[in-house]
């Protein structure tokens, strides 16, 4: 293989690719970027057997060729390279050589003959999705998937197109977070299907607003395709919960709150929480929200939040970090928080399709 190709071209191919490889894949080959130049351009591919990610820049390729390089090595030796042209070879044995102004690196690579296949998708539906809308839903929700990993089907993020909408679902069993828009697509394309946080995540950082984004569902996988780029992942095999179940039908007080100050008393207030005591109290009264955290080995702190309010008073304990997460996210002026007593659910909304689901926790 041989080839020339523009530094900064390079290396915005590898910054897509190279956050997919995992440091800790027992199957070697699995830590390198797949090349493969052919005439007009070199295709870059790593996956971790999941997630896979493909894109391809211009080069002059002077001799075709297959090979894989240790990506993140890669990665970091082309980041320091000067902004110049890169001459890239590599020899029967995989050993590559990049040339540029000054500058010379030899890398020792492996064979691509182990290499995974990433299955090019049989298109069974497709839909076409604004890249501003679609990386707006998916931020307004990620942050509510599950972790734990034995609540698999929780660790990803549910895609439902149905009645001619998207909507996008996470949740991890002490809140969820959903978001809808309005989406052209045929009605024989209904389907649900749940994508992984690694996938989104993905998909999020190699998102900008003007893109548009395909999205292909082929059986057990689902592809991305924005503006060159290949996003290929398994999909998660199972019943997703039936989030409208969760979704309190009414409440019986709705409250406007600005959000900005409910998101600054909240995270001044939880300053003087603990692991161990890790909550905060919102009491309701005339007119305000007192919000409180007392934890006896570090102190106390309190601050009010004025709203609108004449209903009943009542004082209801939240995980901080879980009602900071929206707040963080959504840019409406105001928020508004329906409640029905200390024990239910809360349910935060904004003006925009969005609704998040909250668990209060039991005060000590």
């Amino acid at each position: 293989m041989k080839l020339t190709v523009q530094r900064d071209d390079f290396l915005e191919a590898l910054t897509q690719v190279q956050s997919v490889v995992s440091a800790r894949s027992t199957i070697p080959v699995l830590a390198n970027v797949m090349l493969e130049a052919k005439e007009g351009g070199v295709t870059l591919t790593t996956t971790d057997m999941e997630l896979s990610v493909t894109t391809s820049v211009p080069a002059e390729v002077e001799k075709a060729g297959l090979t894989t390089l240790p990506a993140r090595r890669l990665f970091s030796v082309v980041r320091e390279l000067p902004s110049q042209q890169i001459d890239l070879s590599v020899d029967e044995k995989h050993s590559a050589t990049l040339k540029c102004g000054s500058s010379f690196f030899k890398i020792m690579g492996l064979s691509p003959d182990d290499y995974p296949e990433i299955p090019e998708p049989e298109a069974n539906q497709s839909y076409t999705l604004e890249g501003a809308t679609l990386k707006h839903m998916l931020k307004c929700v990620q942050y509510a998937a599950s972790v734990d990993e034995t609540r698999y089907v929780l660790n990803g993020i549910l895609f439902s197109f149905k009645e001619g909408k998207l909507t996008v679902v996470a949740t991890d069993g002490r809140r969820l977070a959903l978001s809808e828009q309005e989406v052209d697509f045929p009605s024989e394309n209904e389907l649900d299907l749940v994508v992984p946080a690694k996938a989104v995540n993905e998909l999020l950082r190699n998102m900008d607003d003007g893109d548009t984004v395909k999205m292909i569902a082929a059986g057990s996988q689902v592809v991305f395709e924005i503006d060159g780029l290949r996003l290929t992942s398994k999909l998660i095999d199972g019943t997703f919960p039936n989030y409208q179940q969760v979704i309190p039908p009414q409440c019986e007080e709705r409250i406007a709150i600005e959000r900005e100050t409910l998101l600054h008393a909240v995270r001044r207030v939880a300053l003087v929480t603990s692991e161990q005591s890790n909550s905060i109290r919102l009491e309701f009264g005339n007119n305000e929200i007192q919000v409180l955290s007392f934890t006896p080995d570090i102190g106390e702190a309190h601050e009010r939040v004025p709203v609108k309010y004449d209903g009943p008073e009542m004082t209801i304990a939240y995980n901080p970090e879980f009602l900071l997460a929206p707040l963080r996210i959504l840019d409406s002026d105001e928020v508004y928080l329906e409640l029905s007593d200390e024990m239910s659910p809360g349910v935060l909304k904004s003006d925009i399709h969005f609704l998040y689901v909250i668990m209060p926790m039991r005060m000590q």
